[in-house]
């Protein structure tokens, strides 16, 4: 027998092809989905919330002696900053981004990141989408289990996105 095999080519964002495609491909769908760097979808890690701090600071420690950098998405404006804080009380170089600051200070941060006088940049959903940092290798998402906008299986995706910028790239979930 012939095996017929048709294919839909779909560009955009995971979420978008829901609906009218998978009726007209019949159900039978493969979802296959390139970067724009057509790096492969960085690993996902889950560990436990106990202890995620600690944990936090072990990992960052490991991408720095990698010359990585981290992005680390926090649940609230006010949980960035006060992470960013206490990672600088532990001699992390970290920053904090998120709406409240300016433009101009936004982009200083992220330059600073970027040309390694950051290691850990703190953020709430600024962090999510339109960044693209290749000198971010690991995305570790505090709460991730914890109900809210910010951690929708969209917004989760969105995050991971960011490591996938860097072929080393790599994202930890700490939830239970």
């Amino acid at each position: 027998e012939e095996l017929a095999v048709s294919a839909k080519h779909c560009r955009g964002p995971p979420a978008v092809f829901r609906g009218q495609e998978l009726v007209s491909a019949g159900g039978n769908v493969v979802e296959m989905i390139l970067r724009p760097t057509h790096v492969v979808d960085p690993p996902v890690e889950v560990l436990p919330r106990e202890g995620q701090l600690s944990r936090l600071v072990d990992e960052i420690a490991i991408e720095k002696s990698r010359g990585g950098r981290v992005l680390c998405l926090a649940m609230t404006q006010r949980d960035a900053e006060t992470l960013s804080q206490w990672l600088v009380a532990k001699g992390i170089r970290a920053d904090y981004l998120h709406c409240k600051l300016t433009t101009p200070k936004r982009s200083e941060v992220l330059r600073k990141l970027q040309e390694g006088k950051l290691d850990v940049l703190v953020g709430v959903n600024l962090l999510r989408e339109g960044l693209d940092l290749p000198e971010v290798s690991l995305v570790a998402v505090l709460d991730a289990d914890k109900e809210g906008f910010l951690r929708s299986d969209r917004a989760l995706i969105q995050g991971v996105g960011r490591a996938a910028r860097n072929a080393e790239g790599r994202a930890i979930f700490f939830a239970d």
